[in-house]
């Protein structure tokens, strides 16, 4: 059968399983095993015991269930609580006040869960009924959670980011210091067009308050970040100082979280347990779909699709920036209707042949999906985290994506700016590397 034929045919059988709600592991494993089929090749058996075994014991992989369970023992403690009050006495008399609180703490959250709808829900429930209380836009108010929710699949530790570290076979720890400046890069163009907005609509903030805040009660409020941010600084400050490495300082973190819940009185026997069975979940769901996916790189390698795509790719003789083009449009449709994870998992085989080729630099190339998948997720029809602030405010998942728009145009120009000018991603590791 023609190559293409077959081609054309596994995809359609794939997106029929999706379709059908199959779970996402058991789609690219029947897909797999049909494509060994196709090839000719009948020890099926063999080569996904093998395979899973490859792909379910990397080292690399360790960090993963560790960082998950850091983030389910924070979920559990008064973070978002001392988020909220830490932050607001500091952001007052900033244009846009305290939807900049928002943002904020979607990146600090984002630093200790390492998931984007972890994100969205936490900081959502904490803060979203306190700036409709005081009179903000609940366009704007839910604006800035949805877009600035998506940086929990950038800012270090990244969950999405270790899954493309070990399907790329990048550097994790290299990852993790890439999307450190990109991370600070939407979090300041998130603030200035907050800002801007602020000063064209103050008719939808509410008024001055009468008294500025003292500066003892700021100092006060600032000291309710200190240990979370401590434990960040900590876990991601051992990894970008090459003193240990990502698996290393996420079994830290797991022993900080643990801590930090003690100290707080928001550990029992209960939330342990609580905390440890949802990461186990997650990590399993994890796993078990990057599993699926090696076990389908290998079908497509015996099938030749790699390979050929990447002679098709190379015969269209296109330029490294239409490549990006066409790339994120491919990412972006794709997004939309699959999770962050499962995009990874399931394009990183075939897409990587064509951009060595194009000799785009991996590094850089993990950042890249990561944006374009944080704008997928504020992209109807199904932006995950549209659904996730739906559920918290009961608006529709059209006024949802209408509000979150200007903040999926400011994702689009971040991915223009680190395309542009590259070094925002590769200058902190090659800095690194060169210690």
């Amino acid at each position: 059968m023609d190559m293409t034929l077959i081609s054309i045919f596994l995809a359609v059988v794939m997106i029929a399983m999706l379709a059908f709600g199959v779970w996402v592991s058991f789609t690219l494993i029947a897909v797999g095993g049909l494509g060994l089929l196709l090839s000719g090749n009948y020890q099926i058996d063999l080569l996904f015991g093998t395979s899973t075994w490859g792909a379910g014991t990397a080292w690399s992989l360790t960090a993963l269930p560790l960082f998950i369970w850091m983030g389910e023992i924070l979920f559990r403690t008064r973070l978002s609580t001392d988020l909220f009050e830490g932050l607001s006495p500091w952001l007052g008399g900033v244009p846009g006040k305290l939807l900049h609180v928002n943002i904020f703490s979607c990146g600090i959250f984002a630093a200790v869960s390492g998931s984007s709808a972890a994100t969205a829900a936490t900081i959502g429930r904490m803060t979203l009924p306190e700036l409709k209380k005081q009179g903000y836009s609940d366009r704007m108010a839910i604006g800035t959670l949805a877009g600035s929710g998506t940086l929990g699949l950038l800012i270090p530790p990244s969950i999405i980011l270790i899954v493309y570290g070990v399907a790329a076979e990048v550097s994790i720890a290299r990852l993790f210091v890439a999307g450190a400046l990109p991370g600070l890069l939407l979090v300041t163009l998130f603030m200035g067009y907050t800002m801007i907005w602020a000063k064209l609509h103050k008719d939808e903030l509410p008024p001055k308050s009468a008294s500025a805040v003292p500066l003892a009660q700021k100092v006060i409020a600032i000291r309710r970040l200190f240990p979370v941010m401590g434990l960040i600084g900590f876990v991601l400050g051992s990894i970008y100082g090459g003193l240990t490495t990502p698996t290393e300082a996420a079994a830290i973190g797991v022993a900080g979280a643990l801590a930090l819940a003690g100290l707080t009185g928001a550990l029992s026997f209960a939330s342990f347990m609580d905390s440890l069975m949802g990461a186990v979940k997650s990590a399993c769901m994890i796993t078990f779909i990057l599993v699926g996916a090696h076990f389908l790189t290998i079908a497509m390698g015996f099938l030749g699709i790699p390979k050929s795509l990447a002679e098709w790719i190379a015969e269209l003789n296109l330029s490294p920036m239409m490549l990006i083009v066409y790339l994120t449009i491919f990412f972006m449709v794709l997004g939309c209707f699959l999770d962050g994870i499962s995009v990874v998992v399931l394009t990183v085989a075939v897409v990587l042949p064509m951009v060595e080729a194009a000799g785009i630099d991996l590094l850089w190339f993990g950042i890249f999906i990561v944006f374009v998948v944080e704008m997928s997720q504020i992209t109807p029809p199904v932006g995950f985290n549209l659904f996730v602030i739906q559920a918290l405010t009961g608006k529709s998942i059209l006024y949802v994506a209408r509000a979150a728009l200007p903040f999926f145009l400011l994702i689009g120009l971040a991915i223009v700016l680190v395309t542009v000018f590259p070094e925002i991603v590769t200058y902190l590791p090659t800095t690194m590397s060169q210690r």
